[in-house]
């Protein structure tokens, strides 16, 4: 079957090969921190991003989407570049950048679902929705992690992200249950 949906299959592809760069940049980011507590927890949401990358790579399969060479490329350099400078940067970086990019992935996933609906497809709304909020989770690690750093107040000014500002409508302590959750990211654009 074949997908009509330009923005979708876009989204798919990109989300495929994004995983990869996130899956990279964690393995660097794990072994940068010394607190052992830390890299497990960072490798865990590693092994998450290379499960999204497989889960994405089905429904893409169940529409005969090609994996795009340019994003593999595109993303893998990225990730690998990130991977490297969590070694340089220090620790707060790499922690509050990740919190940011995790973010915005939210909704990556939600969009998915909107789009799929819009064309009358239900099948995927469970591994849409559960891919998502693990994000939120991601997210909400990384900003736990530094919530209380001195640094925060500065970069979330400058990037637009931090204790009171994100890319998603999503509140893991008020989470509305799959078949509440269309108004997730409605709004949002990545």
């Amino acid at each position: 079957m074949k997908l009509d949906h330009p923005e979708l299959v876009d989204l798919l592809r990109k989300a495929y090969s994004a995983e990869k760069a996130a899956s990279f940049a964690y393995q660097g980011h794990a072994a940068s921190v010394k607190d052992e507590n830390e890299k497990t927890a960072i490798h865990q949401i590693e092994m998450d991003e290379w499960l999204h990358r497989k889960e994405v790579l089905q429904i893409m399969n169940d529409f005969d989407i090609a994996v795009s060479k340019w994003y593999e490329l595109k993303f893998h350099i990225i990730g690998k570049t990130i991977s490297l400078s969590c070694h340089i940067i220090g620790w707060f970086m790499p922690f509050y950048f990740a919190g940011r990019l995790e973010s915005g992935n939210v909704c990556e996933y939600f969009r998915m679902k909107h789009f799929f609906n819009a064309l009358g497809i239900t099948k995927y709304d469970q591994v849409l929705y559960d891919m998502g909020m693990k994000e939120k989770e991601h997210e909400v690690y990384f900003l736990e992690k530094i919530k209380d750093n001195k640094l925060l107040p500065f970069f979330e000014k400058v990037f637009s992200w931090g204790g009171g500002q994100g890319f998603n409508n999503i509140d893991l302590d008020k989470k509305y249950p799959l078949e509440n959750s269309d108004h997730y990211c409605k709004n949002n654009q990545i």
